[in-house]
């Protein structure tokens, strides 16, 4: 555990399933104070509101469009309400689907855009106001992706939300570091999630993308919510700008495995 954290506040976007849920769980082993945030699933919501609590902290479970000023407004005054405070901030909320790219619908593009990007940028703004108005340190977090290195063709609005997340969480832990303001981001690889469920259960699509993956296996959800639990701790305290790659490797050009090439 990493002392620090006890009873420190958290507010997660897309908190309800998947990496979102298991983050939670693990702060709520650290005895924090988290903010859920859901779009439309309630129930998972609160059921990631009761593993916090049978963790050790306390949740609350909070609905609003992430990809809105006026969503990411309601979780502010959500956490000062319940917790008094906000010190880290995760972005996590997000989305994919796929589409020939010469196919694409504007429609699609923009709401890709609009929650894995503009949701970063709304929410990660709020939250620099938020500190610098309190004149205190804090922590923004954001749940990228390996493709925010990797293309990924039939997902270029995906990609491009993913690059772009890559470059503003450069920009503004740059421009805030002097403020004691930490800004980094994780970039998970094939993790067992609900959004992966249906690839991974059909064996020949789980056995290609372990192929994908120098260390052969579908990474856990806990094992990306270890990573963020190290980012916001005292323990990364000299980190900043940066993306921690949970992977098992994908991003290391497996192709070239065994001296192949």
């Amino acid at each position: 555990m990493y002392t620090d954290l006890k009873g420190k506040v958290a507010v997660i976007t897309g908190g309800s399933k998947g990496i979102g849920t298991a983050i939670a769980e693990r702060l709520g082993s650290e005895k924090m104070h988290v903010i859920i945030n859901y779009r439309s699933d309630e129930d998972g919501a609160d059921e990631a509101v009761e593993l916090v609590e049978q963790a050790g902290g306390k949740a609350v479970a909070v609905q609003s469009d992430v990809s809105t000023e006026e969503g990411i407004e309601c979780l502010i005054k959500a956490a000062v309400k319940h917790f008094g405070t906000i010190d880290a901030w995760i972005n996590n909320a997000g989305m994919e689907n796929q589409h020939p790219t010469h196919q694409l619908a504007l429609e699609d593009w923009q709401q890709v855009l609009d929650v894995n990007l503009t949701g970063v940028f709304i929410g990660s703004k709020a939250a620099l106001a938020y500190f610098i108005k309190e004149d205190k340190p804090g922590v923004i977090l954001t749940i990228s992706s390996v493709h925010e290195q990797i293309p990924w063709p039939t997902f270029a609005h995906y990609t491009a939300s993913k690059f772009g997340v890559k470059g503003f969480t450069q920009a503004i832990a740059m421009e805030y570091a002097s403020r004691n303001i930490r800004v980094n981001s994780i970039g998970p690889g094939a993790i067992e999630t609900p959004i992966n469920a249906e690839k991974f259960e059909d064996d020949q699509q789980r056995a290609e993308t372990e192929q994908m993956i120098p260390m052969k296996r579908i990474g856990d959800p806990k094992e990306v919510a270890a990573a963020a639990a190290w980012l916001l701790s005292n323990e990364a305290s000299y980190v900043t700008g940066v993306t921690l790659f949970v992977d098992g490797g994908m991003t290391l050009y497996p192709a070239f495995q065994d001296g192949k090439g």
